[in-house]
């Protein structure tokens, strides 16, 4: 492999490698209260159609990114109502989440399919994308990328470094002892379900708006479902979900790479890669009895104050 095939593709592995970003932050954020919702899917193509007709119908690409967000949180509130409010099994209504995503934006963008919107374009940063290499790799690439890094970093930030962070944690680890003490549980968990909701709405639009501007049925094809194995493979840990998704974004290309150098290898045996990466993952964490996975201890479990 030469170098300029070699940049090429870690170029393509970081743009590919940025919805799966987004949406496990968001996810991580989320699970890191204690909630686990797996309608990442279906939250991603709300965000992808509601962003692509906003742009269709003229607004800003500014604004199609946060009509993205709004309506993925819109649809996280509503799985949050149910999980929280109610109590309901939250693998359960994260199924029903993604269900409902994935017909609700079949109908509301049937009058869309195919339609091309200008997309978001790249923007070479001075002096830093002119570096031998990693100019191409870092610094040539469109806002969203740039944002990626620094959500990571703010996530990160917060998380292990301010308050509200520990306080997210320690609900978390135990919601009945963060109650016991006066913290606001279910406040906590509502704004962490919200921010998940609203990253996964953002990597739905960078889809429809940025990777292929264009809107298509189901277009996240499985995405979401990737991202919610990319935040086990993290351990749930900031620096490797970054550094994971860039591998997952790798692992989808590869099998474009390998038939690019005349390698014959079925692109469905590739696809796996990430899966099989997340097993063996796992495997290997859960040696010692699982000390090292780092799972927040009240995950998927349901929690009402009136009932502690």
């Amino acid at each position: 492999m030469d170098m300029e095939l070699l940049v090429n593709v870690l170029y393509a592995a970081i743009r590919t490698g940025t919805p799966l970003l987004l949406v496990a932050l968001g996810e991580l954020v989320c699970e890191k209260s204690g909630v686990l919702n797996l309608g990442q899917e279906g939250m991603m193509l709300m965000g992808a159609v509601a962003g692509f007709i906003a742009a269709y119908q003229g607004l800003p690409l500014p604004m199609a990114f946060v009509v993205a967000m709004l309506a993925g949180m819109l649809m996280s509130w509503l799985f949050g109502f149910l999980a929280l409010q109610l109590s309901t099994n939250q693998v359960a209504t994260g199924l029903a989440l993604t269900i409902l995503g994935v017909g609700l934006s079949a109908f509301l963008g049937a009058a869309y399919i195919g339609q091309p919107v200008e997309g978001v374009r790249p923007w070479e940063l001075p002096l830093l994308a002119d570096i031998p290499l990693l100019g191409k790799v870092l610094f040539s690439h469109d806002p969203l990328v740039y944002l990626s890094f620094v959500l990571a970093a703010a996530v990160a930030w917060f998380l292990y470094r301010t308050r509200a962070g520990l306080m997210l944690r320690a609900i978390g680890e135990s919601p009945q002892s963060a109650n016991a003490t006066g913290l606001p549980v279910l406040w906590v968990r509502y704004a962490a379900v919200s921010f998940g909701g609203a990253m996964a709405g953002l990597a739905g639009a960078y889809l429809s708006l940025v990777y292929t501007p264009m809107w298509a049925e189901n277009m996240t094809a499985g995405r979401g479902w990737i991202a919610l194995a990319l935040v086990v493979f993290a351990s749930w840990r900031v620096g490797r979900a970054l550094l994971g998704a860039y591998l997952f974004g790798l692992a989808s290309i590869l099998h474009l790479v390998l038939q690019g150098m005349g390698f014959a290898v079925s692109p469905n045996l590739l696809a796996m890669l990430p899966y099989v990466a997340t097993i063996v993952v796992l495997v290997l964490l859960s040696r010692g009895g699982g000390r090292h996975l780092n799972a927040p201890m009240s995950l998927g479990k349901p929690f009402h104050p009136a009932r502690h």
